[in-house]
């Protein structure tokens, strides 16, 4: 017999006969008919961890992680409020059923069973995965939960209580609601867990409302890993800004007592807290694990014997709640009716082709009520003497300052995020007077943390705020990009649209900076963004498309739910001049608040037909610089200056390459895995062969006099236009 089923007959055979394991006596915590409610809910987990099994060794279901051991959390949901938003770890499908009986009209058992049958019906995923979650109850889901949801959690408390001050129109959780994050003791060591918690307590020491509980299920053991004794307790207990409780998760009674003294200090105090809630793994870790396999079978035996559904049958026997023949007889009579129900729900259609599966990627638009423009008089006020750069050429930075400075005043619900925005202005003034004018509460000097930064603006995202965390380099974004790939982009698609988290990443990046910062302040890699499904990548080349294209970021996150990343090329930030000293050829005014350029809009730059430069940020700039000296030589050239990187403006490419007899790509980062091979597999497949590249070097970025060495130049796009040039004409 497997693990599985001996448990199952240790059940079985020791209630029927009355031999329970011994613990604490039933306190007054529960009344009987709750406990027997939550009794009921613990045995539909595990009867449930059953069933996935047996239809996963039928090829009915496809993937198990089961809840067996962890039961108790069905008293954890108890004694929270259903409004409250829970971060699950894996094992807590008791929390998520205890959970469902507080709110009419779920059926739990029907719902996951079609969960685990991959069905498109399924309620939360649409058979994208099989995962807990629940839009009716406040249950985000999460697909790997190795402590990586820990940063947005610590984000949605402090989104909750930023709703004292502003509550968003999307806000989904009220001011009095608190988060709830669970994890297990393996997870705990991951440095995202450290350092969320870290980030909380950096939190409390500033007196910032974070209303959050934690609750780290310790079963001792992290796949086959164990976990040294006494760990948990030494690591949570005297964390700052972090109030430790704990409890004995076998004992159903005592884990609702502390659930309930949690709960009540994060609702009163609006503090963090901790419960360590001590339970036991049975089985393996998932699917066919064996367990015996790497840990003795005398210690797999003893964590069997404190089964915690044995534990609550003694409980409710000695509260006179359940005699144990009653308590069999629910655990017998939840294994029939999942039979029953099993069957219907394997009959149920899946998802069939790539288009039912892509859905979900893109969220659903929603309505949002208009904001009206902010009054001349209140502008002026809010930018003071700077209210005269409007109607002067200004660089990019000033521009996007502007941008935000506008964006700000007319959507209250934007907050923005990082390291050194706030009263320094960013490292380079792109933020300055921000926090000036529009306070702590909504430009947030944050530690230095690329996950927290994050984490914090999915939580706000989540919450009805449009969130605009800065990533200070673009070379920082590798200490944190999955927070973006494996959290905020995926929730749309594994939730089937039903929880999202918008916002605007901006980044600072790329090269060419004059001495500089070598490769971590001049990165040149865009490709952890490029292949991340959904992700819009804006990335303009001056000052007038920024602000423009920086209003329509926003507008995509705020109506259409997207994760934007909006890159901002250094270099360019005070770029002035284009082909001589002092000409001011790349300033340009700021344009009015209601001008925006739309996703998939490009620039054309001329309408020559002899080359068509494809190119974006430092490239579209230094195409322009040589589509002068190439004129001079009689090629005529046309700049096509991208804008958007992902979604590719694939009709507008099109379109303006059309008449065009080559098509030179240039592209500032690396040969290997740059825009330039998107680019040139799409021309090619839509018959467009006379093509051509420059790229810069599959090199990092040195510092000092060489900082342009791996880099495309102005003479290296003469060379490669003029080459093409002469090619086509002699053909």
């Amino acid at each position: 017999m497997d693990r599985v089923e001996i448990v199952h007959e240790n059940f079985r055979r020791r209630t029927a006969s009355g031999d329970l394991p011994a613990g604490g006596p039933p306190t007054d915590a529960l009344s009987d008919e709750a406990a027997v409610s939550l009794f009921r809910a613990q045995v539909l987990s595990r009867q449930l961890d059953r069933i996935s099994r047996a239809m996963q060794k039928a090829g009915e279901g496809f993937y198990t992680i089961g809840s067996s051991g962890h039961e108790g959390m069905a008293g954890v949901a108890h004694a929270l409020r259903p409004s409250d938003i829970a971060f699950l770890h894996y094992r807590d499908a008791a929390f998520q059923i205890a959970r469902g009986d507080q709110v009419p009209g779920q059926h739990m058992a029907w719902d996951m069973l079609l969960s685990f049958a991959c069905s498109a019906a399924d309620p939360i995923s649409g058979g994208r995965h099989k995962v807990l979650g629940s839009r009716a109850l406040m249950i985000p889901p999460q697909t790997s939960t190795i402590a990586s949801h820990l940063p947005k959690a610590v984000g949605a408390a402090f989104a909750i209580g930023a709703t004292r001050r502003f509550t968003p129109e999307h806000a989904l959780c009220t001011p009095d609601d608190i988060a709830v994050c669970t994890f297990g003791d393996a997870s705990l060591n991951h440095s995202t867990a450290q350092g969320a918690i870290n980030t909380i307590g950096w939190a409390g020491i500033q007196t910032s409302p974070l209303p959050l509980m934690l609750v780290c299920e310790d079963n001792g053991i992290g796949i086959s890993t164990t976990t040294p004794a006494g760990w948990v307790a030494s690591s949570l207990r005297d964390r700052p800004g972090l109030k430790y409780f704990s409890a004995n998760g076998l004992d159903l009674y005592e884990t609702v007592a502390a659930a309930r003294a949690v709960a009540q200090y994060v609702r009163e105090h609006r503090k963090a807290a901790v419960l360590h809630l001590r339970v036991v793994r049975l089985y393996g870790h998932a699917g066919a694990d064996v367990v015996t396999s790497y840990l003795p079978r005398d210690q797999v035996e003893a964590d069997e014997a404190n089964d915690p559904l044995l534990h609550t049958v003694r409980q409710l026997h000695d509260a006179g709640a359940l005699t144990p023949q009653e308590a069999l007889s629910i655990y017998d009579e939840t294994e029939q009716r999942l039979e029953r129900l099993r069957r219907e729900a394997v009959s149920r259609p899946r998802l069939a082709s790539a288009k039912d599966v892509k859905a979900s990627l893109i969220p659903p638009t929603r309505a949002c009520s208009p904001a009206p423009s902010p009054s001349k008089a209140a502008r002026e006020a809010m930018l003071g003497s700077d209210v005269r750069s409007l109607a002067t050429p200004q660089p990019m930075s000033r521009h996007i300052n502007l941008a935000l400075s506008d964006l700000m005043l007319e959507h209250p619900e934007i907050v923005l995020m990082g390291e050194d925005i706030g009263r320094k202005g960013g490292v380079y003034g792109v933020t300055q007077k921000l926090y000036q004018r529009f306070g702590s509460g909504r430009v947030i000097d944050t530690l230095l943390d690329e996950q927290s930064i994050l984490g914090l603006a999915i939580g706000l995202g989540q919450n009805g705020f449009v969130p605009m965390p800065e990533i200070q380099f673009l070379a920082y974004l590798h200490n944190a990009e999955d927070q973006v790939r494996g959290e905020a982009a995926t929730l749309p698609f594994f939730s089937n649209g039903q929880f999202t988290n918008p916002m605007v990443i901006r980044i600072a990046g790329l090269g060419y900076q004059r001495g500089f910062g070598g490769h971590f302040h001049n990165d040149n890699s865009l490709a952890v963004l490029r292949d991340i499904p959904g992700l819009v990548i804006a990335c303009p080349s001056n000052g007038p498309d920024a602000a423009m294209m920086l209003r329509e970021c926003v507008r995509l996150a705020r109506e259409a739910q997207r994760v934007v990343a909006f890159i901002e090329p250094i270099a360019l930030y005070g770029m002035r001049d284009l082909d001589a000293a002092d000409d001011g050829g790349w300033l340009g005014v700021y344009p009015e608040p209601s001008q925006r350029i739309g996703l998939g809009e490009v620039a054309v730059h001329g309408d020559g037909k002899d080359v068509a430069i494809v190119s974006y940020a430092n490239g579209a700039y230094l195409s322009r610089q040589a589509q002068s000296q190439l004129a001079a030589q009689g090629i005529a050239v046309r700049v096509i200056d991208m804008r958007w990187l992902a979604p590719l403006p694939e009709v507008a490419l099109l379109e303006h390459t059309a008449d065009c007899s080559h098509i030179l790509i240039v592209d500032e980062c690396r040969r290997t895995g740059s825009q330039s091979e998107a680019l040139m597999a799409f021309f090619v497949e839509h018959s467009r062969t006379a093509l051509s590249r420059v790229t810069a070097d599959d090199s990092f970025i040195a510092t000092g006099p060489a900082y342009a060495a791996t880099l495309p130049g102005v003479a290296d796009i003469v060379a490669a236009a003029t080459a093409v040039s002469s090619t086509a004409k002699a053909g």
